[in-house]
């Protein structure tokens, strides 16, 4: 349980470090370099945050679909019928893996 623990502080520390600068470049408008250099900080945050949304998210749908599919093939095997419903599970856990990148895509959009 720790282990998670730790994982969930990382992601939040990240998604702070990754997301700040974002933030912070829509603040007040500036003008000439000013208005470059935050620019420059919020496509390079927009750029992260896609790359960890779909990283995150891809490394997620490979754990669950490990975990649902060799439960899913154990059940198959003592009862064939299971069948379209352990597919039906693995295709949720893969489900995820898209979400993430669509999440990335709508994220690129506002570069």
């Amino acid at each position: 349980m720790m282990k998670w623990s730790r994982w969930m502080i990382g992601a939040v520390v990240a998604g702070a470090f990754l997301l700040g600068p974002a933030a912070l470049a829509q603040g007040p408008q500036a003008t000439g370099a000013d208005a470059e250099m935050a620019s420059a900080y919020r496509t390079i945050a927009l750029s992260l945050a896609a790359a960890f949304a779909v990283g995150v998210s891809i490394l997620g749908a490979g754990y669950a679909v490990a975990r649902i599919g060799s439960a899913a093939i154990g059940a198959v095997t003592e009862k064939p019928e299971l069948l379209p419903r352990a597919i039906l599970f693995v295709a949720l856990g893969e489900g995820l893996a898209v979400l993430g990148f669509a999440f990335a895509m709508m994220l690129l959009q506002k570069i």
